[in-house]
């Protein structure tokens, strides 16, 4: 048996960091945990061997808020000064045009990261504060960037281009980028196995699905095109984020509201979506409304589900053949009303839907028929055992 090669791996936002602990080639996970609200009175979450433990802490900044995280780890386990690390890994949102792999964290690639920050204004200050802290806290520990766009990076060239003015594209690094790469290419490759393919031969249309969502279709392993683009705001109906819209819209409502760039990017991004079309966020909130009749709850569905099956349809042209429809994240697990309303349009793609087999929550699971032509299955995530896997790869 080959030695334990334990990973942290880390995901930093604006005002949270994710961490867990385990072992790149098992996938063996020892613990988990959650610092909320860094920059003030916030909370931590830590589980490992199935039991949980809650407490206030005040962290102000992430190196803090890493502290605090090591501090759990000392007590409750698995002490990561006695555990060897063999790598921290860094979930990065966005990668930009020139990191197509994961990489080794170095100062120029930190410097390059933040060059990238006008990109992913949300997201890559708070990747950069991770970063910062686990190598102030494992200086002799390497360090490995996975970035979200990186599996998107293999679109061809009319995928990715958008149809603009040159001096957008060359000067100002407009183009289509797409997110969640780390979870469609995990999902994808287990689709595969599922299916007791290798990834090479299958095709797969992944559908990521939670409060930010995007389809990925995956020929031979590879993503061929992505409905996120420059940011994560293209594409599908989310919870707060109004996915595609007319281009002209920003225009027009500068014309005839007032409204500024500022003030329309924060509409889109923090006001639209199902919040925007039934005032709430949680699907499940949605669900229960649309259930007791409630019209603005049936028409956020109906809209979400609508967007879905054009590129779900889309998609299954571009590919040619489909081997599987994957369903995965908080809503694509979770929710089998949304899976039936988009699998039930999807007949004259040859997929049959198993009523019995989709009444499931949460866990790995076919839901179409043995006759159907496109199995439909839910594959749950696992982003942290991909970025895990990443660090093994690189550093062997």
């Amino acid at each position: 048996m080959s030695d334990p090669r334990p990973v942290l791996v880390v995901n930093a936002g604006s005002s949270s960091l994710k961490y867990q602990v385990l072992d790149a080639d098992t996938g063996i996970t020892a613990a988990t945990g959650l610092v909320e609200r860094i920059g003030g009175p916030g909370r931590l979450r830590h589980t490992t061997q199935g039991e949980s433990h809650e407490q206030d802490v005040t962290c102000r900044d992430h190196t803090e808020a890493l502290d605090a995280a090591r501090a759990a780890l000392r007590e409750h386990g698995p002490d990561l000064g006695g555990l060897g690390l063999f790598a921290v890994g860094h979930r990065v949102v966005h990668g930009g045009p020139d990191f197509t792999h994961p990489v080794v964290i170095d100062d120029d690639v930190v410097s390059a990261i933040r060059a990238l920050v006008p990109l992913a204004p949300l997201h890559n200050p708070g990747n950069l504060e991770g970063i910062r802290g686990a190598r102030a806290a494992f200086p002799d520990v390497p360090q490995v960037a996975v970035f979200d766009t990186a599996f998107h990076q293999t679109l061809a060239p009319e995928a990715y281009t958008y149809a603009v003015p040159a001096p957008w594209r060359e000067h100002h690094r407009v183009r289509r980028y797409g997110f969640h790469g780390t979870s469609h290419r995990y999902v994808s490759g287990r689709t595969a196995e599922l299916l007791g393919l290798a990834p090479e031969e299958c095709n797969v249309i992944v559908l990521h699905l939670g409060n930010g969502a995007s389809a990925c279709a995956v020929r031979g392993g590879r993503s061929v095109d992505t409905s996120m683009g420059i940011s994560p705001l293209e594409g599908l109906v989310m919870g707060t984020r109004s996915g595609d819209v007319d281009p002209a819209l920003g225009a027009y409502l500068g014309r005839v509201a007032g409204l500024d760039a500022t003030a329309y990017d924060e509409a889109l991004n923090k006001a639209s979506g199902l919040k925007g079309l039934a005032g709430v966020s949680d699907l499940r909130e949605v669900e229960d409304r649309r259930a007791a009749g409630d019209a603005d709850a049936m028409l956020a569905f109906d809209v979400m589900v609508h967007r879905l099956r054009k590129y779900v349809g889309a998609y299954a042209v571009l590919l040619g053949r489909v081997d599987a429809i994957a369903f995965t994240g908080g809503i694509g697990e979770n929710s089998s009303a949304v899976r039936s309303a988009v699998l039930s349009g999807l007949e004259v793609l040859g997929v049959e839907l198993d009523p019995g087999a989709n009444d499931c929550r949460g866990i790995e699971r076919r839901v179409t028929t043995a006759q159907s032509r496109v199995a439909a299955w839910v594959v749950p995530t696992d982003e942290e055992l991909e970025i895990a896997r990443a660090c093994l790869a690189l550093l062997g």
